[in-house]
């Protein structure tokens, strides 16, 4: 079953390639969307792709990358689009 997701994740997530990782992880496992930097120095996601993988993207979220230290991960379940042709890193907003 495809899903749509919207992560925010909080804690020391910016200049620690958490961004890359993300779509590194994304991309490996088939899932689609984009990731950003906030300027209140969470990062956004948003990811659709087959559930289990998108699973998986959580996990990575909730340990972030070696240098990263998560305090918060906020989900937020959306009807999935499928609108996306691959997986991207967006301008911070």
């Amino acid at each position: 079953m495809h899903v749509r997701l919207r992560v925010l994740v909080s804690g020391w997530v910016q200049g620690v390639f958490f961004r890359s990782e993300t779509k590194r992880e994304a991309e490996k496992r088939g899932v689609k969307g984009w990731v950003r930097n906030l300027y209140d120095g969470r990062v956004e996601a948003v990811l659709e792709g087959e559930e289990e993988a998108v699973k998986k993207i959580i996990e990575f979220c909730r340990k972030g990358t070696h240098h990263a230290r998560v305090k918060d991960v906020e989900l937020k379940w959306e009807d999935y689009k499928g609108e996306f042709r691959g997986f991207k890193i967006k301008w911070t907003v």
